[in-house]
């Protein structure tokens, strides 16, 4: 199979969209991709379906080869990289904030799972999700906010089905959680908890306000929050700051205290220390590097511009 690899052509930096940089809006995607830079993350799940050809996942701990005709689903929130893919791949897909994710009438061993850092992969797939792949994308694309309601309405109850089909879970390391379904009340104050934290991340807000706009108690809230993520609602705050910094240490000229401080932190060094914790590195030298690789990336774009056409005899 012919691969197109990091350094050959032009690849996606972190950044680039508005991945990042929105982490609570449901934005649906269908093309070619192009190979990362480096690994990035964001606070939604991701859902991949191969159109066509193959693509290779770098995902925290493990690797992931998917098909045309397979689909998964992972958790953005890891640091993750697409390294290889052959040159005809097509793949569509969405990124779900929690609050979408939430909503999914999922067993809680399938979502628990996930945000813990394993990825569901399905072949369980048919025709028609090449086309509704396909159409999905074109009516969020559109104007039109009732057929993009409609297209989020189809995929959600899309993704459900796949807990009544064959599908695994990779790495196969895990415990599983009970393998139930979250009961409604719960799944609703997980729901109004992120719906809070999505409208408010930007501001300084504690467990209790979060608890609070849910009608629960603090103590309750932060409870169901980590039996049902395996995070802290805390670190869930710091996870949307965290994507939203990521993107503007690419796009915008402000110094480094100044992004701490529209990303939501208090201070410089607590935002030094989550960056460094989920990055391995420090907000300045990340910035550096993908400033290194965008330089690069647009001589590598000038040159195939500039290199002549091969004529064949």
């Amino acid at each position: 199979m012919a691969k197109s690899k990091v350094g050959e052509r032009a690849v996606y930096q972190p950044g680039a969209s508005s991945v990042e940089g929105l982490p609570t809006i449901l934005q649906m995607f269908y093309s070619h991709p192009l190979p990362m830079a480096k690994p990035h993350w964001h606070a939604q799940v991701e859902v991949n379906y191969i159109v066509r050809g193959s693509v290779h996942y770098q995902i925290g701990d493990h690797e992931l080869h998917l098909k045309a005709g397979q689909i998964c689903l992972f958790w953005g929130g890891q640091p993750h990289q697409l390294d290889e893919l052959s040159d005809d791949a097509i793949y569509a897909g969405a990124h779900l904030p929690l609050v979408h994710f939430f909503r999914l009438r999922l067993p809680l061993d399938i979502s628990g799972r996930l945000i813990r850092g394993q990825t569901l992969i399905s072949s369980a797939t048919d025709a028609a999700d090449d086309e509704n792949f396909a159409r999905w994308h074109r009516y969020v694309m559109s104007d039109d906010g009732a057929k993009a309601e409609h297209a989020v309405a189809e995929l959600l109850l899309r993704l459900e089905r796949i807990a009544f089909e064959p599908y695994r879970m990779v790495p196969e390391k895990q415990g599983s959680l009970a393998n139930e379904q979250a009961h409604p009340q719960s799944s609703r104050s997980l729901a109004r908890m992120c719906d809070f934290i999505a409208e408010n991340f930007l501001d300084d807000i504690d467990t209790v306000d979060i608890a609070k706009a849910a009608h629960l108690h603090p103590k309750y809230a932060m409870n169901l929050f980590k039996k049902s993520t395996g995070m802290t609602l805390a670190k869930y705050v710091n996870l949307l700051r965290l994507s939203r910094a990521q993107a503007m240490l690419i796009r915008d000229e402000a110094n480094v205290l100044q992004v701490a401080m529209d990303s939501g932190f208090g201070s410089i060094s607590a935002f030094n220390k989550s960056f460094r914790h989920i990055a391995g590195m420090t907000p300045s030298d990340f910035r550096r590097d993908m400033r290194v690789l965008s330089a690069m990336n647009v001589e590598a774009l000038e040159s195939s511009i500039r290199r002549p056409p091969q004529i064949q005899r």
